[in-house]
């Protein structure tokens, strides 16, 4: 009687979780992974850091790290999404419908590019141009911070990585986390690489919020305390006409120089059209809320899902950090060069702080502008300034993301 007792207690720890995850270095592993992403979550819970993705992405890591002694139990399958197993066409996704997780079947919305189009509708609804289209030059801005994406493409391939995984790591510069998701998982899909577009996406929505914590140390560093006090003259208000015409028109250009941005800029300008034109008030609410919130929700726990043990214990997540902070920094940098340039061409006229708001992160690097500014004089008001290289920002990470897309694909 005893023995059976024995061998039933046995058959239970060994068929458990605890067992897989104790009784091998994978297990350990998988056991880290649980640990990283309780951290990832007090940061957005706690530290409110970017918490409407963060969380997502670091619940779905949670998930995807819990053991499984039987695979069909597992409700994300890494084999499914192998080069040579997508290369399998119409039979591959049939197995991903068929015999694939709740996770696996969200996923398709992250491979086909669907979730960061529909984010970039909800992001043009909620988007105001205007102090793009009264200070025209912003855009010059907005396409300097852009450097950080190609300067830190060629620092990558120096470290003798692919073009593929330059291209998704370099991304992150951007500052805009469904670009980066966009780009990585176009270049990876075939890709053989130990990057996976989770890992970008971990990568790139930290910095994101770490934009308080990176941008002020550069903002400082490279401006003096006269160049930081210096107040610009109030924007003029954009027409309603000059509003409406100005995503059709971005959208041609766009179109015309970089197709392969056209997804992700066109997207984003239908949303801004929909706000500007003033008929189109219930789409414009559901794609900026409703619709929003949802692709949000299956994009973070989705993506979180691909952050296997396998995917982040190794040497090229580290190098996806590293160099992940470069790229951003050095986005940062290269706004606030070209806005110094600009301040000297004018003769004093610019301040200098609104360069490092030309990444794409809207609204807080605008308001990060805004407020180092205001450290200095408080009664200086450079928000609306700030937010025409933002938005310009915006814009800028689609174009430098159509720019990888061509000339690494083709």
């Amino acid at each position: 009687m005893l023995q059976i007792l024995k061998d039933i207690l046995l058959g239970l720890w060994e068929t458990s979780g605890l067992y897989a995850m104790t009784s091998s270095v994978e297990g350990l592993k998988q056991l880290a992974m649980i640990g990283l992403a309780f951290v990832f979550m007090y940061f957005a819970i706690v530290k409110e850091w970017e918490p409407l993705l963060l969380l997502p992405i670091s619940f779905g890591m949670f998930l995807t790290n819990l053991p499984a002694v039987n695979i069909e139990d597992m409700v994300y399958h890494a084999e499914f999404w192998t080069p040579e197993a997508m290369q399998a066409g119409t039979d591959w996704l049939w197995t991903v419908l068929h015999d694939g997780g709740l996770l696996d079947k969200l996923y398709l919305g992250v491979k086909l590019q669907i979730y960061p189009c529909l984010i970039f509708l909800g992001i043009g609804t909620m988007t105001d141009f205007g102090p793009l289209i009264a200070n025209p030059k912003s855009f010059l801005l907005g396409a300097a911070a852009q450097g950080g994406i190609f300067f830190t493409f060629l620092a990558a391939s120096w470290l003798g990585m692919s073009a593929a995984e330059c291209g998704s790591i370099a991304i992150i510069g951007g500052a805009d986390g469904p670009t980066s998701i966009y780009v990585s998982s176009k270049l990876l899909e075939n890709a053989q690489s130990n990057l996976s577009t989770g890992t970008i996406a971990l990568a790139a929505y930290t910095y994101m919020a770490l934009v308080p914590v990176i941008q002020p140390f550069w903002m400082k560093l490279l401006t003096t305390k006269k160049e930081r006090a210096i107040k610009m003259p109030q924007l003029r208000t954009p027409s309603k006409t000059e509003k409406i015409i100005f995503p059709i028109v971005v959208t041609l250009i766009v179109a015309l120089l970089v197709p392969s941005a056209g997804a992700l800029v066109g997207m984003l300008m239908f949303g801004n059209l929909l706000k500007e034109s003033g008929v189109c008030g219930r789409l414009v609410d559901t794609a900026g809320n409703a619709l929003m919130n949802i692709v949000t929700i299956f994009l973070g726990i989705s993506v979180g899902a691909t952050t296997t043990a396998a995917n982040v214990m190794n040497k090229d997540f580290a190098f996806v950090m590293g160099l992940g902070i470069v790229a951003f920094s050095l986005g940062t940098i290269c706004g606030l060069l070209l806005a110094k340039l600009m301040n000297w061409v004018t003769g004093g006229k610019v301040n200098p702080l609104i360069g490092s708001a030309g990444v794409s992160a809207v609204p807080m690097a605008a308001r990060i502008s805004q407020k180092v500014g205001a450290e200095t004089d408080p009664t200086n008001f450079l928000l609306m300034h700030a937010m025409g290289p933002n938005v310009a920002g915006v814009i800028g990470s689609a174009v430098a993301a159509g720019v990888l897309l061509s000339v690494i694909q083709y």
